[in-house]
């Protein structure tokens, strides 16, 4: 998330502070927080490097705000362990499993009405 991004997700949660969806959505709609957390979701905890080579395309930078975000709202527990050079991996947190659950749903929901939706996109205006 670059930071024009972040300010425009910030300035979203400032907005309408008190709507749980548009507060949630503006967070974990961005480019690459599902992908993160779909990596995560069958592995009981990832390190940094592991995620960044599953997750495909993702930059260093954009792996840590990422991170960081999700962190911060409570989908990641970070794990720093005190060895020279340091480790820290990544789990999914009560939380995220029970937004993935959600997230699920609504994917089968897409997967089902997929091929009507571009039909209706491709026929329309004709």
């Amino acid at each position: 998330m670059n930071s024009e991004e972040k300010e425009k997700s910030e300035e979203r949660d400032e907005f309408i502070p008190d709507c749980p969806i548009r507060n949630v959505l503006s967070r974990v709609s961005d480019k690459w927080s599902l992908f993160v957390l779909y990596t995560l979701r069958h592995k009981e905890s990832m390190r940094f490097k592991q995620l960044q080579r599953e997750v495909p395309d993702i930059s260093q930078k954009s792996l840590t705000q990422t991170l960081r975000i999700l962190e911060k709202d409570g989908f990641l527990c970070r794990k720093v362990y005190a060895e020279v050079p340091p480790r820290v991996e990544y789990s999914l947190t009560p939380r995220a499993h029970s937004f993935l659950f959600v997230v699920n749903n609504l994917l089968a929901w897409a997967n089902e009405h997929m091929e009507d939706i571009l039909r209706d996109r491709e026929s329309f205006g004709k």
